[in-house]
């Protein structure tokens, strides 16, 4: 075998397809682009969007409401999933590290505290917000509640 000698697999490499190069090549004219029409141009591009003329669905679709741009966005945690933790791992003080090793939270999520169901371990949990449920239940325990 010798580098002059190399080949291509048999099949692997196809010839390009050769347009607009008269009329003999079969693919000479139109060039494959059909008859007229902005598509047939050089140059063209269509805008995102574009529905040929019609009212595109962006503007047909009225404007609704709008996104409050210093909105708060916090995970919810209720008192039943901090109760079924601090009773599987005899923890006593339940924080955001505890949350994101258990993988209730992300690196960059808030916590908030809700008060669906009942704790009954004195437990200091330390959150960035709390509802009032949830505060007046954790103190009732016996426990903490600690603003992040």
């Amino acid at each position: 075998m010798y580098l002059h000698s190399l080949k291509p697999a048999e099949g692997s490499v196809k010839a390009r397809k050769r347009i607009g190069r008269g009329p003999g090549s079969g693919r000479g004219g139109t060039s494959t682009r059909g008859h007229k029409g902005a598509k047939s141009r050089s140059g063209y591009s269509q805008k995102a969007g574009f529905e040929g003329g019609q009212m595109p669905l962006q503007r047909r679709v009225p404007k609704y409401g709008f996104k409050n741009i210093n909105r708060v966005e916090y995970k919810a945690i209720n008192l039943d999933v901090i109760q079924a933790l601090a009773e599987s791992t005899n923890e006593t003080v339940i924080n955001f590290d505890f949350f994101r090793t258990h993988g209730l939270v992300q690196k960059n999520d808030k916590v908030k505290v809700l008060g669906r169901g009942e704790l009954n371990k004195a437990v200091e949990v330390h959150a960035h917000a709390f509802s009032v449920t949830a505060t007046s239940s954790i103190e009732n325990a016996g426990g903490k509640t600690v603003a992040l």
